[in-house]
This record gives C-alpha cells, sequence and structure tokens, in this order.
C-alpha cells in the first residue's frame, strides 16, 4: 500500500424516498474530504469511498449503477478488482434506495458500518460503535429534507466522540435531476470546508448562507410584514451597513425599499427578494448579525 495518510472518516450515504434526492455528508481529520470521499449522480446513486480511499470507486462505481447494475453487484463488481479491499470502506446507496456497505478487515479502528432503510453510515478511526449508532439513531428519527437528515446525523456522531483524532475538513454533496444552478446539472448541494478547526460548524454556516442564496427551503407561512419594530430593526441595521442614512419612522419608505434592495443584491439573495411587504425571517436573522444587531423580534 502507499505511505500517504490514510483518512480517518465518518460518513452517511442516503436516498430520500419522497423525491429521489441523493445525498452524502462527511467529516473527516484529512484535508479536502470533499474531493475524496462523496460521488453522486442524480437518479443513478451515491457513493462514499474512505479509510485508504480508492477514489476509483466513485466514478466506476457510479458507471456500473447508470449501466443498471444494483448497489449489491455494483459492490461486489467494485471489491473482486481491487486487491487493497481490505484497507477499503464503501458505501453505495442506487437510485432504487437500496443500500449497502464494505469495511474492509485491514481498516483502522473503531471501524464498522450500519446499514439501514434507504442509507448507511460508516467510519474509521473513530471514537468507537456508538458513533456509527448515533449517526443512524439522529438520520432516522430526523424530520426535513434529505439535507436536514444528514447534517443531524453528522452533528449527532461528532457528539458521540467522532473521529478519535479530531476534525480537519467536512463536505456535503446532494444531487437532484437540473438541482444545480439555473437547473444545467444535478448538484442541488455542493458544499465544502477544506480546512477548519471546527469544519461542522463551519459546514452548517457556509450552507446557511447557500439555502438563502441557491435554495427555496423556507416555508411561505413563516413570511413577517415589514412593519413596526421589524421595519425598524432592519432600517437601523441598513443604517448600520451604509446602506441608508437615517431611520426615518416604523414605516418602511421607498428609499429604505431601495436600500434592502441594494443590499440583498449586494448579498446575492436576490432569491429572497420580495415585493408584497413581507421578509423571510432568515433574511432578517443573516442582516441582524451582519450588523452586529442583538435584538429580539
Amino acid at each position: 500500500m502507499s505511505k500517504i495518510s490514510q483518512p480517518s472518516t465518518f460518513s452517511i450515504v442516503a436516498r430520500d424516498p419522497a423525491n429521489g434526492d441523493l445525498g452524502i455528508i462527511v467529516q473527516s481529520k484529512f484535508p479536502a474530504v470533499g474531493s475524496i470521499v462523496p460521488w453522486a449522480k442524480a437518479n443513478v446513486g451515491a457513493i462514499a469511498t474512505q479509510a485508504w480511499a480508492n477514489v476509483g470507486y466513485g466514478p466506476n462505481g457510479l458507471d456500473l449503477l447508470e449501466a443498471g447494475k444494483s448497489a449489491s453487484e455494483t459492490l461486489k463488481i467494485l471489491l473482486n478488482g481491487d486487491e487493497g479491499k481490505e484497507h477499503r470502506q464503501i458505501g453505495i446507496v442506487d437510485a432504487k434506495g437500496h443500500a449497502v456497505a464494505h469495511t474492509g478487515k485491514e481498516c483502522m479502528e473503531w471501524a464498522g458500518q450500519i446499514v439501514g432503510d434507504g442509507f448507511t453510515c460508516h467510519g474509521n478511526i473513530l471514537a468507537g460503535e456508538a458513533v456509527v449508532a448515533d449517526i443512524a439513531e439522529a438520520y432516522e428519527n430526523t424530520e426535513g429534507d434529505l439535507i436536514d437528515k444528514l447534517f443531524a446525523g453528522l452533528i449527532a456522531g461528532q457528539a458521540a466522540g467522532g473521529d478519535r483524532r479530531g476534525m480537519q475538513s467536512a463536505a456535503v454533496l446532494v444531487v437532484r435531476e437540473k438541482g444545480g444552478y439555473e437547473g444545467g446539472n444535478d448538484r442541488y448541494v455542493d458544499v465544502r470546508v477544506d480546512e477548519h478547526s471546527s469544519p461542522i460548524e463551519e459546514l452548517e454556516r457556509i450552507f446557511k448562507i447557500y439555502d438563502m442564496t441557491l435554495l427555496s427551503r423556507e416555508d411561505p407561512n413563516t413570511l413577517v410584514k415589514i412593519e413596526g419594530k421589524i421595519s425598524t430593526l432592519i432600517q437601523k441595521a441598513l443604517v448600520t451597513l451604509g446602506y441608508l442614512d437615517e431611520i426615518a419612522s416604523d414605516e418602511f419608505s421607498e428609499k429604505a425599499k431601495a436600500a434592502l434592495t441594494e443590499w440583498t443584491n449586494t448579498n446575492n439573495f436576490e432569491n429572497k427578494a420580495r415585493e408584497d411587504g413581507t421578509i423571510w425571517p432568515s433574511v432578517v436573522e443573516y442582516m441582524l448579525k451582519d450588523a452586529k444587531i442583538i435584538e429580539r423580534w
């Protein structure tokens, strides 16, 4: 085997039975884990390749799935062609939700996996078996979109001890047909933290911005009217951030509306722009945090 360091890693591979989304989330004591572990293609499957990772498992496995092989058949073919299979760890979920995984005998302890209904979770060089057990429990018991369930599982795994060598990078990839920017590809979510002391927290932070910028997941019932205290706080933030000269009154003036539009466009939040006198809570929270305003609203 090569002398290159082995990524110590834990991850989840899953399919959303409601809409067919496929995704992977991963954390590792290794830089840029998102360039190694997660592989997925809409309507085909998702794969995590880790431990002494055979990166070829990703593209080759997706090719096999796309050619009509099941998750089980794909795993068997990949392993049979690999002399280093006992050093590998891999999880596969196909487009039908069939899930399989493999942890080689030479993977560094603790190493193991859980295969559930439409998902697999696995890790190596972990604090213990509780890491994957807690990942599986959190994933299964969390309501919401696939991305919410993936984050819940990853956070639970870290809370259970995670990678016993520590944290360094994290990534999340969710694919959906025409789910990418302007429908040009299938990368519905593709966020990476290549090197950070708290990569899971940083991945969450960046995803929240990604969510606001590119996705449309908020419940319209949560929209709030720009009036009263909300109006005052937004104007206060816009003044602090240099988009507005002064707070005129509780009424949201045309000047304030123009300032809000400028701030929205500057921050690439056109996806959240409204013309009906309402605003998304996520936008208010982001703006107040940006302006360092700590007030209940």
